[in-house]
């Protein structure tokens, strides 16, 4: 990406993320962005393409920062509640909720890249958590990932509340996952 797309997805993102995807239009993001419509249009064809482009920027950057706390993780079982770590880290610069709930609600149609890429995220997490519920060795592991995603998202969810509801979803998550690794008898 050449410098002037680098500085207009940075524009979209910020702009994007604090005032709504439909709410913002290419005028704003190039003056913001200290390029021309031409010049931005030349870089990412559509308004379509540049949500897509700045979705994709915070999709790799939650990801490598939820993959960096898995791997900081001491044991199969905390690294299943990992995610909700990141989320910690995560939520100290985004305070706005989740950019991907909010792309989904903006743009309901599933043929739309960006509406893909945000569904994408999440059927990503809940993949995530049920491979580390695997590789812990939870009992019922597709049941516990949906219920930790439930949780994770609430908490997300709630954030622009500033109800602060992650340190108890991240208590019940250790609880769920405690109880899917504990012995039966």
């Amino acid at each position: 990406m050449t410098a002037a797309g680098r500085r207009i997805v940075a524009a979209a993102e910020e702009l994007f993320y604090h005032r709504g995807i439909t709410a913002v239009g290419v005028d704003l993001i190039a003056e913001h962005s200290g390029v021309t419509k031409r010049t931005l249009y030349n870089q990412f064809r559509s308004k379509d393409h540049l949500v897509a482009a700045y979705l994709t920027g915070r999709d790799q950057r939650w990801r490598s920062l939820v993959r960096a706390a898995v791997e900081a993780s001491d044991t199969p079982a905390e690294a299943v509640t990992a995610p909700f770590e990141a989320l910690r880290t995560w939520s100290e610069t985004n305070t706005r909720g989740c950019a991907f709930i909010n792309a989904l609600a903006e743009l309901p149609d599933p043929a739309h890249p960006a509406h893909r890429i945000a569904a994408n995220q999440k059927l990503w997490l809940l993949n995530l958590f049920e491979e580390l519920a695997v590789t812990a060795g939870c009992s019922h592991p597709a049941a516990l990932a949906t219920q930790l995603l439930v949780l994770h998202e609430g908490a997300v969810a709630t954030q622009p509340l500033l109800l602060d509801s992650l340190p108890e979803s991240t208590v019940l998550a250790r609880a769920l996952v405690r109880a899917g690794t504990s012995p039966r008898h």
